[in-house]
């Protein structure tokens, strides 16, 4: 198991803090912005209706936060036009997630939510 129960609660308590305070109930079903936690990695990412008229829904990621444990740093990556990460080069390593998770939210490049 990547994560203790401890700090899932604290990866809630912060990124899903972020996905409650941005979420607007009467948008819910048009759009909701929502988390992963996969390994080390969390995933945010937007959740819409699909754009070409089908049944479900799609999902846009917006950022990766990987915990690199052997260093106890938080590494922040967006996802280009290639839809690959790359490592956020203006923010790249916080040891504090909530350090990481306020510059997602400033987004001051533009990055995550465009």
């Amino acid at each position: 198991m990547a994560f203790s129960e401890i700090e899932l609660k604290r990866i809630d308590k912060i990124v899903g803090g972020v996905c409650r305070r941005r979420n607007r109930p009467e948008l819910h079903d048009q759009l909701r912005l929502e988390y992963r936690v996969k390994a080390h990695d969390v995933v945010l990412f937007e959740v819409r209706p699909r754009w070409d008229g089908q049944p479900g829904t799609m999902e846009n990621p917006v950022a990766k936060m990987k915990f690199v444990k052997t260093k106890g740093m938080w590494r922040l990556f967006w996802q280009r036009a290639d839809l690959k990460w790359h490592g956020y080069d203006p923010f790249l390593t916080s040891d504090d997630l909530s350090r990481v998770v306020e510059e997602v939210e400033k987004d001051p490049h533009c990055c995550f939510f465009g």
